[in-house]
């Protein structure tokens, strides 16, 4: 028996050219949340879908301990664009935003890094994808999981959420509420 479909009854099925990326944004100085949104708000002038955001997280810094605390978040989104071509709008996006990397995992008014893109591994000077220390950091790693605990590391051939699970890094990681509070 042959089943007919109407027009409106069609699956949406995404662009065979489309990618499913993660993105990992942080802050942490002047208004981080506002930081955060704005950045959000540019990414589809940049060419992503977002499809999903995080919550946002209050996170202690790593490596470079004396500086404030960061907000956190995750996105997920389509593009069509090639991963270099997407680095170099999310870099547009922070130097619009007037972020400056005076001092390395320093202070920013906004960083902006491509975690996952596709299930694609990518090896340049400019690019590593996956992000080469995403799973060795909760910041990172809480917010995906909370909305991609299932997503897999291309590398790693790990679900996100066993990632987090197997982290060393204890760092605080805290989910903020909707009106902003821990």
């Amino acid at each position: 028996m042959r089943v007919r479909r109407r027009a409106s009854d069609k699956i949406p099925q995404k662009n065979m050219t489309e990618k499913t990326v993660y993105l990992s944004l942080g802050s942490n100085v002047g208004e981080r949340e506002t930081n955060l949104r704005a950045a959000i708000a540019a990414l589809p002038a940049a060419g992503v879908r977002v499809t999903r955001v995080s919550a946002f997280y209050e996170t202690e810094p790593v490596d470079y301990l004396e500086q404030g605390w960061f907000l956190n978040c995750v996105v997920e989104g389509e593009t069509e664009k090639a991963a270099m071509e997407l680095l170099r709008s999310m870099r547009e996006i922070e130097t619009r935003m007037g972020s400056k990397k005076l001092v390395a995992k320093g202070p920013r008014l906004i960083d902006m890094d491509i975690l996952l893109y596709g299930q694609e591994t990518i090896e340049t000077p400019e690019l590593q994808v996956p992000h080469p220390r995403m799973h060795l950091r909760r910041f990172v790693l809480v917010p995906l999981a909370e909305i991609a605990a299932e997503a897999r590391h291309p590398t790693l051939k790990k679900a996100v959420r066993e990632l987090l699970e197997e982290t060393k890094d204890r760092s605080a990681v805290r989910r903020m509420g909707s009106n902003g509070k821990t």
